[in-house]
């Protein structure tokens, strides 16, 4: 009953236009007078304060200001011109590009929006002198966005780790392979509509022109193999790449491409601090609510609940599913995370199933999310860009969420796709 109060006034406030994350410190703060009394709220601000400065967060404000110095410079237009040599030549090419640089971005920010920014601005328009709808323009960039939420350096990854207390690498290995399927799933289904569309083909497969932009994106490409393959080797933690992140890309910026001058790296470290106050009060709100859950023995009861209903994993999977993928329209991925991760862990735990394994399920829900209305932070954020409307291009989105629900499923009960790489590497 307390956490059916808790979401309805969350709920009711997130539909006043109040920002989620001030809604989520009202609902705790107020539950906590409720409950345990105004004597409690001293603590508040020290619950908000040590939740907020958990080692590996450190990684989302370096990743976030990573994205935003190549945003500033000319690294989103060169890996935007080496994906074109590679998939320009196939019907629809440009959806293609929008896939393929999609995924090079994503191996290096970790967000989704800092994506639809970067590469959005971009791709839109020259899909729209090419004769694509402004609608599928924004569809497709939208949904290839989403790919950074799955592939590593994921930024919901690291705060489900933080969150479910797991290994942020473990989940980083756990989305390779799914995202690569996930990648391939809308490349089919732009396929498909560009075939239906007709839309044209951009340029032959010259390999003289693959060439030509390997090389003048050359070390903007080494930036996925410098923080991945630190990682994954083991020479730097996740928060250590991340700072690597940042070094690399303003020497990449600055001293090869020199490019990036004090104002666009002014702007750049503006853009930054915006977006990563944004998900670090998320995360500091939801420590206080995680917190009073916990002590009111939400997440025990709540497993009870479910647990009464089938204790076969894959039910309850399937249930969970439901339940992230209706979260995912009303909230934002980090405040989804933060605030249910936290309650149904316990049972997650209860039935054998693995962190890794639904951590991934919950990532890939959640990138769902960013597709569909009223949130959907991406698609809106793409929408803008193509000054398209959200309804009309949500259906046109439609192909790219069913590829995505597809690879969600196969996720879900084909579990070793996501765990035979980690456990090659972790046993």
């Amino acid at each position: 009953m307390t956490i059916g109060y808790m979401l309805a006034g969350l709920m009711g406030l997130v539909f006043l236009n109040v920002p989620i994350a001030v809604a989520l410190g009202l609902v705790a703060t107020l539950a906590i007078i409720i409950m345990q009394g105004s004597d409690m709220l001293p603590n508040v601000a020290l619950v908000m304060f040590d939740g907020a400065t958990n080692f590996p967060l450190l990684a989302i404000p370096l990743f976030i200001l990573a994205g935003a110095i190549m945003n500033s410079s000319s690294i989103s237009r060169r890996l935007v011109a080496f994906a074109q040599s590679l998939f320009g030549f196939i019907r629809g090419g440009l959806s293609m590009v929008t896939i393929g640089a999609s995924m090079f971005f994503a191996e290096i920010s970790g967000s989704a929006v800092a994506g639809v920014a970067a590469l959005g601005t971009i791709l839109i328009p020259g899909m729209r002198k090419r004769g694509y709808s402004k609608e599928f323009a924004a569809a497709i960039c939208s949904s290839a966005s989403s790919l950074a939420i799955i592939i590593p350096p994921s930024i919901p990854m690291i705060l489900y780790a933080v969150m479910s207390e797991t290994s942020v690498v473990k989940m980083f290995v756990a989305g390779i392979l799914p995202g690569i399927l996930g990648a391939f799933g809308l490349a089919l289904a732009a396929y498909i509509q560009a075939r239906r569309y007709d839309f044209p083909v951009e340029e032959r497969f010259q390999l003289s022109r693959v060439w030509a932009t390997f090389k003048d994106a050359g070390w903007a490409l080494m930036l996925p193999v410098i923080i991945l393959g630190g990682i994954f080797s083991g020479m730097v933690t996740a928060t250590e790449a991340a700072g690597l992140a940042v070094a690399a890309a303003l020497f990449i910026s600055i001293v090869i491409y020199r490019e990036l001058d004090l104002s666009a790296l002014n702007k750049a470290c503006i853009d930054g601090g915006v977006q990563t106050a944004v998900v670090m009060l998320l995360v500091a709100a939801s420590a206080l609510i995680g917190t009073f859950l916990t002590e009111a023995q939400v997440p025990q009861q709540l497993a009870m609940a479910i647990a009464s209903i089938s204790d076969n994993k894959y039910v309850v999977l399937a249930l969970l599913n439901i339940a992230f993928l209706i979260l995912g329209m009303f909230l934002h991925s980090a405040a989804a995370i933060i605030l249910v991760v936290p309650i149904v862990m316990p049972l997650v735990h209860t039935l054998g199933i693995d962190p890794v394994h639904f951590g991934l399920i919950v990532t890939l829900n959640l990138a769902i999310g960013q597709q569909t209305p009223p949130v959907a932070s991406v698609l809106i954020a793409a929408c803008s860009i193509a000054k398209s409307d959200i309804w009309e291009t949500s259906k046109v989105n439609m192909p790219f969420i069913i590829a995505l629900l597809i690879v969600l499923m196969i996720c879900t009960y084909v579990p070793w796709l996501a765990l035979a790489p980690v456990h090659l590497f972790y046993g």
